[in-house]
């Protein structure tokens, strides 16, 4: 149990990495809101673009992997497991994220989506038998008070939207969904290895997108628009590939608790680009909601819980 987490001292270099990583995560939501106000893309496609630039990363992980001798060779039962647990993941959570970025701020995308680390712990709860602690309980309260708070100020600036209810809806579908996957890679990644998994799970995914993408649309045309590539070719490579080795990383020399604290930065991240490259507001139920999430996370992650946490 203990090479679980060989690292979990606190450095600079550790810090700064999974910073790095956090901030570029919480890109996504900007370039996702900027590919649709200034295309006529569909979250499909851009989903799809997203997922094809970033094929060639993933697939080369893969290969080095397998050739540097670090990859366990992985039974039947584990290839389906990684495949679905990615699916589900990757998949499912980005699409349904996509789908209610077209309604909503990328600033309440942001704040909803950072319920997941919660709706893990309850999963680990109710399917799991892993009991929940009291800094746990008051964490969920917090973090559910904040959501609330900063819902109904968007509520009271975005009443006249009326597919704001649609979209807040899909993006907290997508926060079960990631959860159910953060949850699933807690049991898988500890038998075949983060970069195995985060690599074949990532495969997997793609091939879920592309398949959708094949059936609701099938125009491979669309996927070489110029308007269109260069937001899929950022997605990837600053949003996605570049971001998610980084906290990797991270993980590796800080250890998994330490990163979900310094993540925690994302919302503030989103909501600080969203108003210097989107426009939108920030008020002060924002704020204050912003300020408990955060509160709830770092209480949440501040013991070690590296099966839920765990990316």
């Amino acid at each position: 149990m203990n090479k679980a987490h060989p690292k979990t001292t606190l450095t600079l270099a550790g810090f700064l990495i999974t910073l790095l990583g956090a901030i570029l995560f919480s890109t996504k939501a900007i370039l996702v809101k900027k590919a649709f106000f200034a295309t006529d893309v569909d979250a499909v496609t851009l989903l799809t673009l997203r997922m094809v630039f970033s094929l060639p990363f993933y697939l080369l992980a893969a290969f080095l992997v397998s050739r540097h001798g670090a990859s366990v060779k992985m039974t039947g039962r584990q290839w389906i497991y990684t495949i679905l647990v990615g699916l589900f993941g990757y998949y499912l959570s980005s699409l349904f994220d996509f789908i209610g970025l077209q309604y909503i701020s990328a600033g309440l995308e942001r704040l909803i989506l950072f319920l997941y680390p919660t709706f893990a712990v309850l999963i680990n709860r109710f399917f799991f038998a892993q009991i929940i602690q009291k800094n746990q309980w008051l964490a969920l309260l917090l973090t559910y008070i904040g959501i609330g708070i900063a819902f109904a100020g968007e509520v009271r600036l975005d009443a006249g939207n009326s597919q704001f209810w649609w979209g807040s809806f899909w993006v907290f579908v997508c926060s079960i969904t990631y959860a159910i996957y953060l949850a699933g890679s807690g049991r898988i990644i500890p038998r075949i290895g983060s970069n195995q998994f985060t690599a074949y799970a990532m495969l997997s995914a793609t091939v879920g997108v592309f398949g959708h993408f094949l059936v609701t649309n099938g125009n491979i045309a669309a996927l070489t628009h110029r308007d269109t590539v260069p937001y899929g070719l950022s997605l990837a490579i600053v949003a996605t590939v570049v971001p998610s080795f980084l906290l990797a990383h991270g993980m590796k020399r800080i250890g998994s608790n330490n990163v979900a604290i310094i993540s925690s930065i994302g919302p503030v991240s989103t909501i600080v680009q969203a108003h210097y490259f989107l426009g939108e507001p920030v008020f002060t139920e924002q704020i204050a909601g912003t300020a408990l999430v955060i509160a709830g996370i770092l209480l949440l992650s501040w013991k070690p819980q590296k099966k839920v946490l765990e990316i």
